[in-house]
C-alpha cells in the first residue's frame, strides 16, 4: 500500500520494515503488507548461526555451509521482490582476532551467495566496525560486487558514529602508538559534534576501495541525534537507497501517538523528494492510539479478525489521514509508525506539472546542441516554444527597448506644443514609434519557427510602436513554420522573411534592436558570442542588443548517478564533455562564482573570444568532508535594463525551463577533505573552424586538463 496513495515522488512512496528472521517468508510479507508496509527486511540466516568449521572436502564433495531451516529460504520470484536481505550484524572482517575475521568473511561472502541465489532485489549490510579502517570488509564486497549483476548492496551508515573509548595514554618510555582502537583512522569530523565520528567518513572508506560501484549504496541509520544540517545535505549526490528509521527515534505527542522532532521530519521530506526510501526498524515502543487501538484483537486472540466498523484514520495532530481502519494488519503494532509515515508524506507539495514533464530528464545526460551545424527538428523548437516565461520576459525586454527609443527621440525632438496640431495624435496610435515617422527597424536573428518575431509584435503592440520585422533564419525547414505564422497573425507586411545564415547575409538597413535567441547553458556554449559578434555589423549606431551581457557560473558538484554513467562508457571522451543535465540527486560543495561574461555589442578591438578563469572554491568546515565528481555550470543573462533570463539557482527565472545546466565530469572522483578548498581553471578556446573548454581541477589536488585541443568535444563554427 503506497504512503499517502500517492505516486509523485518515485519509489519513496515504498515504505519497509524489518523484521525478525522467518521460516514462512511468504506469510511474513502479507502479515507486514497488511500493516501497510511494501517490502520487509528479513535476516539471511538465523541469529545463532555460524559458518562451519574449515575443513578438508571428502571425496570431491562441496557441502553447503547452510542448512534447512537456518537460513531465508524463498522458492518463488514473486516474493523475492518484496524481500530485502539482512547479513548477520556479528559479522566484523576486519576484527583483531584471526578465528572472528577468518570466520566473519567466510559468513559474509556465504550470506552474499545465498542472497544472490535467491535473486533478492537488494541486501542490507552491516555497518564497518572499524570505520576507516576495513580493507578486509572492503575487499569482500570488492569480489561480491564482480558476480554481481542486479542484486545492490546497501551498507549500513550511521549518520553518527559513536566515537571509541580513548587509548590509554602511552608509557613514558615507550614511544609507540597505541591509538589502534577499533575507530583508529577515522576522522572525527566537527560534523558529528562531541564524541563522535562523522559517518560519511565511515562510508567513504569503503565505497572508494570498491572503485565507486554503482551496486554499492548506502542504507543511512537515523539516529535520535542529527549531524548538522549543511553536513546532511552532502548526501543529497550520493547513492543513498534507504532511510533506516528505528522506532526509539520517535517521540510522543500529547495523544500518545508516535512523531519525529521537526529535524527528522525535514530529513525525511528531503529524502522522499529524491525517491529514497524509510525502511522502520525496531520493536514497537509507544501505545497504540485509538482508532488502531479499537481494530486490535482482543488478549489472547490467535488470528486477525476486522475491526466490527471502518473508523477514520487521523495524524498526529487529529487531522484526517485520507483512509479508514478496517483492514485486519492496521491492528499491527507498528501501523501507528506507518500512519505517522503517511502523514508526512501526504504533506509535501504537490510536484509542479514543470516537474513532472522533466521528470524523464533527471539526472540524464545530454549532449550539448550544435545549432549551427546541426538543423533542430520541430519537435525540438516545439518543447522550447512551450516555454512561455521566457517569451514573456524578451516581450518585456523588447517593450523596454522600445519604450527607452521613444522617450530619447522625444527628448532630441525638444518639448511638444500642446495645440499644435501635428502632435495631438493619439499617444497609443503609430506615431509613438517615433519621431522621425519611420517605424523602428528590429532583426530577429536565428528565429527558430518565430516565437521571437511573436514576442516582438507583441511587445510593440504594448509600446504603440510601429515595427519593420527581419526574421532571419538558416533552417529551411523552419522558414515554413514563420511563413504559416505570418499568414495567419497577418503580418505578412510587417515581417520580412529572409532565409540566410545570419554570419552571411547582408541586410538591406541597418537595425535599431537586435533580437535573439543563442543562448546555452553555459550561457556561450552554443557559440551565442560568435554569431552575434557576426551579427552586429547589422546595427545602427547606438543600437540595443537584447541580450545584452550574460555571465557562466560555476560550482563544484558530487554527482554519483551522472559520473556512474559517464565512466559506463568506458572511454576518454565521455570524460571531456560537457553535458546538459537536469541535475536531480546532486550536491554543491560550495556556491557559485561567476566565471566568463560576454557583452553586446561587443566593442573590443579585435574581438576575442577566448577566455581563461581560475576560481577557489573555499568551504566550511562544519560542511564535512565530501567526494568531488565535477562541476556544475549555469548563466544569468541581462536582455535589456533590469529583465533578467537566468539559470543561475541564487536568480534562477520562476517557471523557466528552457535550459538545463551543464555537468563538467572529472576522471576521477575526488576526496575534499572537511575545509579544503576546491580550485578549477577553465579554458574557452577558439579556432578557425571550432570552439571548445578545457578544465582542469588545482585543489585539492592538481588533476589533468581535459578535452585538450577539443580532442573529445568542440562546438563547430
Amino acid at each position: 500500500m503506497v504512503l499517502g496513495k500517492r505516486s509523485d515522488y518515485g519509489d519513496a512512496k515504498y515504505a519497509g520494515v524489518q523484521v525478525p528472521f522467518s521460516e514462512d517468508i511468504p506469510k511474513t510479507v502479507e502479515s507486514y503488507g497488511l500493516c501497510g508496509f511494501d517490502f520487509v527486511v528479513a535476516p539471511l540466516v538465523r541469529d545463532t548461526w555460524l559458518p562451519p568449521a574449515p575443513a578438508v572436502p571428502e571425496n570431491g564433495a562441496l557441502p553447503s555451509p547452510l542448512k534447512q531451516g537456518d537460513c531465508l529460504y524463498i522458492n518463488s520470484s514473486q516474493w523475492a521482490n518484496q524481500v530485502v536481505g539482512a547479513v548477520s550484524g556479528w559479522i566484523q572482517p576486519d576484527a583483531a582476532d584471526p578465528v572472528v575475521r577468518q570466520r566473519s568473511v567466510a559468513a559474509l561472502k556465504a550470506q552474499l551467495g545465498w542472497a544472490a541465489h535467491l535473486g533478492l532485489q537488494a541486501v542490507v549490510l552491516p555497518p564497518p566496525h572499524a570505520p576507516g579502517r576495513c580493507p578486509n570488509y572492503a575487499g569482500v564486497l570488492n569480489q561480491a560486487l564482480q558476480g554481481l549483476t542486479h542484486m545492490a548492496l546497501w551498507l549500513t551508515v550511521p549518520l553518527i558514529i559513536p566515537a571509541p573509548a580513548p587509548a590509554p595514554a602511552p608509557a613514558p618510555a615507550g614511544g609507540a602508538d597505541n591509538g589502534a582502537a577499533d575507530g583508529a583512522g577515522a576522522a572525527v569530523s566537527a560534523v558529528a559534534g562531541a564524541g563522535g565520528l562523522d559517518g560519511w567518513e565511515a562510508w567513504h572508506q569503503v565505497r572508494a576501495q570498491c572503485d565507486h560501484h554503482n551496486l554499492l549504496g548506502a542504507a543511512l541509520q537515523v539516529g535520535p541525534v542529527l549531524p548538522s544540517a549543511a553536513s546532511l545535505k552532502r548526501w543529497g549526490g550520493e547513492p543513498v537507497k534507504a532511510l533506516l528509521l528505528p522506532t526509539s527515534a520517535f517521540t510522543a505527542n500529547k495523544r500518545g501517538y508516535p512523531v519525529l522532532p521537526k529535524g527528522h521530519q525535514e530529513l525525511l521530506a528531503a529524502f522522499f523528494k529524491m525517491g529514497v526510501q524509510v525502511v522502520i526498524t525496531g520493536e514497537a515502543c509507544h501505545a497504540i492510539p485509538p482508532p488502531a487501538a479499537a481494530a486490535a484483537a482482543g488478549p489472547g486472540a490467535k488470528q486477525l479478525t476486522p475491526a466490527p466498523a471502518a473508523a477514520a484514520a487521523v495524524g498526529p495532530g487529529g487531522e484526517p489521514l485520507g483512509f479508514t481502519v478496517t483492514d485486519p494488519g492496521e491492528s499491527h503494532p507498528l501501523r501507528p509508525y506507518w500512519e505517522y509515515l503517511c502523514f508526512l508524506f501526504r504533506r509535501l507539495e504537490v510536484v509542479a506539472e514543470q516537474e513532472r514533464q522533466e521528470a524523464s530528464y533527471r539526472d540524464y545526460l545530454q549532449v550539448p546542441l550544435q545549432p549551427l551545424q546541426d538543423n533542430l527538428e520541430s519537435q525540438t523548437y516545439e518543447t522550447f516554444e512551450k516555454d512561455t516565461q521566457k517569451y514573456t520576459l524578451y516581450e518585456e525586454a523588447v517593450f523596454r527597448a522600445l519604450k527607452d527609443r521613444q522617450a530619447a527621440e522625444a527628448a532630441a525632438a525638444g518639448p511638444r506644443d500642446p495645440l499644435d496640431p501635428a502632435h495631438a495624435t493619439d499617444a497609443r496610435g503609430p506615431a509613438a514609434a517615433s519621431t522621425s515617422g519611420r517605424p523602428v527597424v528590429l532583426m530577429v536573428v536565428g528565429a527558430g519557427r518565430g516565437p521571437l518575431v511573436r514576442a516582438s509584435m507583441r511587445a510593440a503592440a504594448r509600446a504603440g510602436a510601429r515595427l519593420r520585422v527581419y526574421a532571419v533564419e538558416k533552417n529551411p525547414n523552419a522558414v515554413v513554420h514563420i511563413q504559416h505564422m505570418l499568414r495567419a497573425e497577418g503580418w505578412t507586411e510587417a515581417v520580412t522573411l529572409v532565409s540566410a545564415d545570419m554570419r552571411h547575409w547582408e541586410a538591406p538597413e541597418p537595425a535599431d534592436i537586435l533580437v535573439s535567441e543563442l543562448l546555452g547553458s553555459f550561457g556561450d556554449n552554443e557559440l551565442s558570442p560568435e554569431c552575434l559578434d557576426g551579427a552586429q555589423r547589422f546595427l545602427a549606431p547606438g543600437g540595443i542588443s537584447i541580450p545584452q551581457s550574460y555571465t557562466s557560473f560555476l560550482a563544484p558538484v558530487t554527482t554519483h548517478k551522472l559520473h556512474h554513467d559517464v565512466k559506463a562508457y568506458k572511454d576518454l571522451e565521455h570524460f571531456e564533455t560537457p553535458y546538459v543535465v537536469r541535475l536531480h540527486r546532486h550536491y554543491l560543495l560550495a556556491p557559485t562564482q561567476p566565471l566568463f561574461t560576454f557583452v553586446h555589442p561587443n566593442t573590443d578591438a579585435p574581438i576575442d573570444n577566448s577566455r581563461y578563469g581560475s576560481l577557489v572554491f573555499p568551504r566550511d568546515p562544519a560542511d564535512g568532508a565530501a567526494v568531488l565528481h565535477g562541476f556544475a555550470g549555469y548563466f544569468e543573462c541581462v536582455l535589456y535594463k533590469g529583465v533578467l533570463l537566468s539559470i543561475h539557482p541564487p536568480t534562477h527565472s520562476d517557471n523557466m525551463f528552457s535550459w538545463f545546466p551543464i555537468f563538467f565530469p572529472l576522471r576521477e572522483p575526488v576526496y575534499v577533505p572537511a575545509g579544503g578548498e576546491v580550485g578549477v581553471q577553465v579554458w574557452r578556446c577558439c579556432a578557425s573552424h571550432k570552439v571548445w573548454y578545457e578544465w582542469a581541477l588545482s585543489a585539492p589536488v592538481a588533476g589533468p586538463i581535459h578535452n585538450v585541443n577539443g580532442r573529445s568535444y568542440w562546438v563547430g563554427l
